[in-house]
């Protein structure tokens, strides 16, 4: 192959902006020359590939067995011809002749080449993303918004794109071309075919990144962060603990007139963030989880994993947040399963009215409190609760809603037949009375 200053500038131009290994990118031009050769010439003929470093060029050599007589013309040749080109050369011994790669190898030979080369240099374009990245991965980094395709947002990071996925990028905040971001790199993939860095912005690892950036106590380890919970761009709670008396955790991670907490709420477009005391107790854990609710009671079952917070019942609304979320978020920081009830619902629990409805099929401690504070506080009351209204407020079909009712009337009526049926002992009892009023009369 020819051309072998400009080959070797090529080569080293190539080596040096993409920063590929100048070794690697010799042995994929030799593949790639030797699958040409072996689409121009086919499998049979011994060919061998080989970089001429000193001339900068290319080489392919054939090589054939020196015979007397020739049976196959690609891969013998007559010892007569092959004097011409080796007088020394002696029967059975290897001819090796060089070729005239660029005359011989063809246009479609030359396509081939060009294929194998690019593929050989998006591979070692990997490889030097990865070594580049891995020892970055779970760090946060910097780049600039490059462009968008289906959703996914594409970010230049230097030396390559990173990709933000739609499920990464917080709701609320867009972003145009050329804006700078910052993202926490949450996988190097190593053998990807399309992208190798994948970001995030909405992780709970983002968050405490961010937190480890802002406050100098946790980048030291005096200040520890448990866990975070986050529903992103909307609000986050995240736990944390000090290892040394003096130094207040919540206090370090706010900063004076909260400027740490608000560089990081600003950096998460307003997601407003909790910041809770951690403590190994779950039952103060989940009272400093649910603020800015008061607790008043906690019921701890260890073996269900699961935490009953007790609140005032003005407090209700508030330990549950809207549409559930302060709740929501204190259960995925403490990793517990948490039910919230004002004290009149828990004292409510204890009443038999209670207990018939949590008797019927369908039925739990959250459907019950929802029909208490309706108005339908026991089975005999559910069991005449007009159809629509009993499957609004539990949220069912009317079909369940039927069934439900169906066997509370059951529960009533067994209730009530119970209830005026008289004692099996009366006739006895009323027997033992007479008896004693004799007695008094005689005694008169």
């Amino acid at each position: 192959m020819s051309g072998g200053e400009n080959l070797k500038r090529i080569l080293d131009q190539i080596c040096r902006d993409k920063g590929i290994d100048r070794a690697l990118m010799i042995e994929a031009v030799e593949e790639a020359v030797r699958s040409a050769v072996r689409k121009r010439y086919g499998g049979k003929r011994d060919m061998e590939v080989q970089f001429n470093e000193e001339l900068g060029e290319i080489e392919v050599f054939r090589y054939r067995t020196v015979v007397d007589d020739v049976w196959d013309e690609e891969s013998e040749v007559h010892i007569d011809e092959a004097r011409k080109l080796a007088p020394d050369i002696e029967l059975e011994e290897d001819l090796g002749e060089k070729l005239d790669n660029v005359s011989e190898l063809g246009r479609i030979a030359a396509q081939s080449a060009k294929q194998v080369i690019i593929h050989r240099m998006r591979d070692a374009e990997r490889e030097v993303v990865f070594d580049m990245f891995r020892d970055r991965e779970g760090t946060i980094v910097n780049g600039i918004v490059q462009r968008f395709e289906r959703g996914k947002m594409i970010v230049n990071l230097g030396r390559t794109d990173a990709v933000l996925p739609r499920e990464g990028q917080i709701p609320k905040r867009s972003y145009k071309q050329g804006d700078r971001i910052r993202a926490y790199l949450e996988e190097v993939r190593h053998d990807a075919r399309d992208s190798q860095l994948i970001l995030s912005r909405t992780s709970n690892e983002f968050l405490m990144k961010l937190f480890e950036l802002e406050v100098p106590e946790i980048a030291e380890g005096i200040v520890k962060i448990m866990g975070a919970a986050r529903e992103p761009g909307f609000r986050a709670k995240i736990a944390v603990t000090s290892s040394e008396s003096d130094v207040d955790p919540v206090g370090a991670c706010v900063g004076v007139k909260g400027a740490r907490v608000q560089n990081v709420v600003q950096e998460l477009q307003g997601e407003r963030i909790d910041i809770v005391p951690w403590s190994p107790d779950p039952a103060k854990y989940v009272s400093n989880a649910l603020a800015p609710a008061e607790v008043s009671t906690v019921i701890v079952d260890e073996e269900r994993h699961s935490l009953l917070a007790v609140v005032p019942d003005d407090q209700l609304s508030l330990a549950i947040g809207r549409q559930g979320q302060n709740v929501r978020l204190a259960a995925r920081l403490l990793n517990w399963r948490i039910d919230v009830k004002s004290e009149r619902n828990y004292h409510d629990m204890g009443r038999p009215g209670y207990l018939s409805l949590l008797a019927v099929d369908g039925i739990d401690e959250e459907e019950a409190d929802k029909l208490t504070a309706a108005g339908l506080d026991s089975a005999a009351k559910l069991a005449t609760a007009p159809l629509a209204e009993l499957a609004e407020i539990i949220s069912v079909d009317e079909d369940q809603a039927a069934l439900m009712k169906l066997q509370a009337a059951g529960f009533a009526e067994a209730k009530e037949t119970k209830a005026v049926a008289p004692p099996q002992d009366t006739a006895d009892n009323s027997s033992g009375q007479q008896d004693v009023d004799d007695e008094l009369n005689s005694e008169e």
